[in-house]
């Protein structure tokens, strides 16, 4: 496909995710299946376009004039192609299935420098939210929305079950990997500039033998903060596709036991070949229908993980176009799915115990809000500083939360080059 092509192609992507409310990884699914005639290097190009619009649709607006969908291709073009205003002109030559020409305020606009006030870059997150996010990021605000609103790196997970970082580093020299900047078990690939693509890691042989997991170094760092250890009782309660739960059964190196449990079995159906492919034997999998039998546990557990519901604000990067879907009545909803099963996990915790809180959001109304009130209802547990913990399992020095605590811990793109993650530690009294 020429780039007039590529171009066309994501404004009629666009135009169905606008027009029928479909996520953009299935309404981008249903445009490959339609067009056989596009190949990998087509798709991962409109793909780039549809998503770059989707991460910067203010921003891309205000410097366009309108937020029609051939405005915001036409906007996003020089990121997500590496095309200037003259290539994205000569790719709208209007010929068979290219855009038709550019207009003269179009022309204007492309040539006009991209927006850098913060009002612009905040254009780029739903207006309800600016308020909420204010309070935690303060004057670091534009610039965090703007991280967020950039592709994100594909973050692996060593499994030290079967590999090692220096192993899995060789194995995948060809495709450029990094170590990661905080987890002792991470290895990263930058994001892909213009029309660039992302590696696709999975389809790696080390990956089919169980030698690492993708996940993001935000929630490598909150697993290992979980400090579980060999020969512990551990239950992952939220447990979802098994990330997690995965990386402390390598923490345990195998031994003890890990109970992984969700309340929904679709989101939990993942783990079984997870499981197998990793070589973890310790882990028992409760279904969503067993989560009576849970509450005839009660303190028993060494740690208990609440990888809570939330609104994944933490997650835009990846998933642009969830930010667009959120509505003020879902926020609502996760935050009572939160006290939940705060709630449900409290007595589970063995006293000498500890209950690991995380979330994949920025909103402090889903962090450090649920906190301050599970605290007030249950004087049986206190916060341990991340900090201290920090010390025990991760090597470096503890970087500052982005919210500026030194009792919880939060993540971002633009401070720690992760995706947004809030961890909080509370043990319960002996």
């Amino acid at each position: 496909m020429k780039a007039g092509a590529r171009l066309a192609a994501a404004v009629a992507v666009l135009t169905e995710i606008s027009a029928r409310h479909r996520p953009a990884a299935l309404a981008l699914a249903d445009w490959g299946k339609a067009s056989r005639f596009a190949g990998s290097g087509d798709r991962a190009a409109v793909g780039n376009l549809v998503y770059d619009v989707l991460r910067r649709r203010g921003s891309i607006a205000a410097r366009m004039g309108a937020s029609t969908p051939r405005a915001l291709v036409l906007g996003a073009a020089s990121h997500a192609l590496g095309l200037d205003a003259d290539a994205i002109a000569a790719a709208a030559d209007g010929s068979k299935h290219a855009l038709t020409p550019l207009t003269e305020a179009e022309r204007a606009a492309l040539a006009s420098p991209e927006p850098q006030a913060a009002k612009a870059l905040l254009a780029d997150v739903p207006d309800w939210i600016v308020p909420l996010l204010r309070p935690v990021l303060g004057d670091r605000l534009a610039e965090e929305v703007a991280a967020l609103s950039e592709r994100a790196p594909v973050d692996i997970r060593v499994n030290t079950l079967k590999a090692t970082r220096k192993q899995v580093l060789a194995d995948l020299e060809k495709l450029g990997s990094n170590e990661t900047r905080y987890s002792p078990i991470g290895i990263r690939f930058d994001a892909p500039e213009g029309a660039g693509r992302t590696p696709n890691v999975e389809a790696e042989p080390a990956h089919g033998k169980g030698g690492f997991e993708v996940q993001d170094q935000g929630s490598q760092i909150a697993a290992l903060l979980v400090d579980a250890r060999p020969g512990q009782d551990v239950l992952d309660l939220c447990a979802g596709a098994g990330g997690k739960t995965l990386a402390l059964a390598a923490a345990m190196k195998g031994e003890g036991r890990i109970m992984a449990h969700d309340s929904d079995k679709t989101r939990l159906r993942p783990i079984f070949e997870r499981l197998q492919r990793s070589g973890a034997k310790n882990v028992e999998v409760v279904a969503a229908s067993d989560a009576d039998a849970l509450a005839e546990m009660a303190g028993r557990f060494d740690r208990v993980i609440i990888d809570a519901p939330c609104t994944g604000s933490g997650t835009w990067r990846r998933r642009p176009d969830a930010k667009w879907r959120l509505k003020p009545r879902n926020l609502e909803q996760r935050q009572k799915e939160q006290r939940e099963v705060l709630a449900q996990a409290a007595p589970l915790v063995k006293p000498g115990g500890r209950l690991v809180y995380i979330t994949c959001s920025l909103l402090p109304a889903e962090n450090t809000e649920q906190i301050t009130a599970f605290l007030a209802a249950n004087p049986d547990f206190s916060l341990i500083p991340y900090v201290e913990v920090w010390r025990d399992v991760l090597p470096g020095t503890p970087p500052p939360s982005a919210d500026k605590r030194t009792d919880t811990l939060l993540l971002t793109p633009a401070q720690h080059g992760t995706d947004g993650f809030f961890v909080a530690i509370l043990a319960k009294n002996a």
